[in-house]
């Protein structure tokens, strides 16, 4: 095996949303404040397990927040959860990503519209679930929609959309197109994060011009998981990775070059982690 050529996707990464609550995080470990997120900061275990090591703990429920301040995650929450956290004391960082607030009060303009809300994403999603209970709040003819499957066949107008901040645009046209099918005109308020498109198409790019693609990112990550399905489309040897650790010498025997992509969960350390391990095998 010859020295890999190594290049990264021009955009990969931690994203501003990510970054935003990771800093916020800390910032409010270091004012001397006891310090939990509720649920795991961001979908990347690595940094869960570093800001466990800075004592800043995963609480698994509201009842579970017995520190000073609790920080909600970047997916954002249920209102009813802010509720519970203002009713209970404790001070409220709200890391929520401005792009996630932006399609949570998007959801709920159209339903008190009296729209029926059909919301683009991964059912069960944090993220997801937040977006569908603050439209819930405005109207009950609200729903999560996975795929074209998932379209009611009693569906009428009006119909209005809302996207998970990490959807693809495929996946909305998809949607749409469906809908349009059946003489449906839905309004839609695309919300999916810019940073998202700019990592997919930056991914796709690269990987169609390497021998071997890695995806670095948490398995629990739906960007990540995304990225990692274009690629796959796009290049014969993709490899989705948490850490350099996972990395087999043997993917690489008989190529000369690899590009790497990361989600946006994915801070800088871990992705630099990797190209360094790279640039030793000969």
């Amino acid at each position: 095996m010859g020295r890999l050529k190594v290049s990264r996707a021009e955009y990969a990464g931690a994203c501003y949303g990510v970054q935003r609550a990771l800093d916020l995080t800390l910032e409010t470990a270091n004012a001397d404040k006891t310090v939990c997120t509720l649920g795991p900061l961001i979908h990347n275990p690595q940094v869960v397990s570093d800001l466990a090591a800075r004592g800043i703990r995963v609480a698994d429920a509201v009842e579970d927040c017995t520190e000073q301040a609790v920080v909600i995650r970047s997916h954002g929450v249920v209102p009813e959860v802010l509720d519970a956290l203002a009713a209970r004391g404790n001070e409220i960082v709200d890391a929520t990503c401005p792009h996630v607030m932006r399609a949570q009060r998007a959801a709920a303009k159209l339903a008190a519209e009296g729209y029926h809300v059909l919301v683009v994403g991964e059912e069960g999603h944090p993220e997801v679930e937040g977006i569908l209970a603050h439209a819930r709040r405005e109207g009950d003819q609200c729903m999560v929609v996975g795929a074209v499957e998932d379209i009611p066949e009693d569906l009428n107008e009006p119909v209005g959309i809302v996207v998970q901040t990490t959807q693809s645009h495929q996946k909305l046209a998809e949607i749409v197109g469906a809908l349009q099918a059946r003489g449906l005109e839905p309004v839609v308020k695309d919300t999916i994060c810019f940073a998202t498109i700019q990592r997919q198409d930056a991914a796709r790019a690269l990987a169609r011009s390497v021998d071997v693609m890695l995806v670095i990112g948490g398995r629990n990550s739906s960007n990540t998981t995304r990225l990692y399905e274009m690629c796959a489309g796009c290049c014969d040897a993709v490899y989705h990775i948490e850490s350099a650790q996972e990395i087999d010498p043997s993917w690489f025997a008989h190529k000369t070059t690899v590009g790497i992509s990361a989600g946006a969960s994915t801070p800088e350390n871990q992705i630099e982690e990797v190209v360094s391990y790279l640039e030793t095998l000969d």
